[in-house]
């Protein structure tokens, strides 16, 4: 218990559980890591994320790495890069930002017209901003799709999301 005085009442005690203390030790931990990372030399950050739509839930790893000197900033999914292009198209991570206390991911994909079983599909583009606040663990996912199979089957417009992902691992420095 924590001693507080109260105005002219002498002193009292404040009960504080220890589940609030351990929280709060949380928060200003995650705080003062990810507010000071480029200070520290962090340049990778970690998250277990879970995604769930219509019943179905996902889980996956998702690691990301800042950009430092001529290296771009990077983002993994279960070790696979988003960056990626082959005859389909070409997906690419634009941009990671840190903005205390969230991170913000701009991923740009283009898709080249394509035929699927007798049915063909224009060319498309997908736009990803998505929205990581490490502290509470909510991903925030605004895709705009247009055209291609995507636009076809989901239909063109934005679609918002969100998703669970806490850090699975302290941020650390690569090698």
């Amino acid at each position: 218990m924590l001693r507080t005085p109260k105005f002219n009442q002498g002193v009292s005690f404040v009960p504080i559980d220890s589940i609030n203390m351990n929280l709060l030790k949380l928060l200003l931990c995650f705080c003062l890591t990810f507010s000071s990372l480029t200070v520290w030399g962090v340049d990778v950050l970690e998250f277990h994320c879970k995604r769930s739509e219509k019943g179905y839930t996902e889980e996956y790893e998702m690691k990301i790495t800042l950009a430092s000197g001529a290296q771009k900033a990077r983002v993994f999914l279960d070790d696979r890069d988003l960056d990626q292009s082959d005859a389909y198209g070409k997906q690419v991570v634009k941009s990671v930002t840190l903005a205390r206390p969230n991170i913000f991911i701009l991923i740009e994909a283009n898709f080249e017209p394509e035929n699927l079983m007798g049915v063909a599909y224009s060319a498309g583009t997908v736009s990803t901003h998505m929205t990581l606040d490490p502290v509470t663990g909510k991903l925030k996912k605004v895709e705009k799709i247009q055209g291609g199979i995507l636009g076809e089957t989901m239909g063109d417009g934005t679609y918002i999301t969100e998703e669970t992902c806490l850090p699975s691992k302290m941020p650390y420095k690569s090698k």
